[in-house]
């Protein structure tokens, strides 16, 4: 479902960078994948999902839960990627259906990179 996103996304240096680092794939592993979408449902409904997000470009940080690798590795951290890469209009809040699209990606990245190992 998600292929031809990863495979746009594996041509750009930036989102290739992101790797799953040892302390949060222990951190998935130890809470089991459940709760971690529970948490992306959450981050992506209260920091990405209304029309004009707080601090948006900036709301998401780079390191601190798998989520946000998650985030930052499929284009899902702020509005305007989220626009660029899944042409999801700025300004206007997600739907529940993007907002499940945006977390079905990230729960597919990270068990990705969680069997890779």
């Amino acid at each position: 479902m998600y292929e031809e996103i990863f495979e746009r996304l594996k041509k750009s240096e930036f989102r290739s960078r992101f790797k799953l680092k040892d302390k949060d794939r222990e951190y998935l592993l130890s809470k089991g994948f459940e709760t971690i979408e529970s948490h992306a449902r959450d981050f992506i409904s209260k920091r990405i999902a209304p029309a004009q997000p707080q601090n948006d470009g900036k709301q998401t940080p780079t390191k601190g839960h798998p989520v946000f690798t998650a985030q930052h590795a499929t284009a899902c951290c702020c509005r305007g990627c989220i626009n660029k890469w899944h042409k999801f209009p700025k300004d206007v809040p997600l739907n529940q259906n993007q907002q499940e699209y945006l977390v079905g990606i990230i729960m597919e990245w990270l068990r990705r990179q969680v069997e890779k190992g």
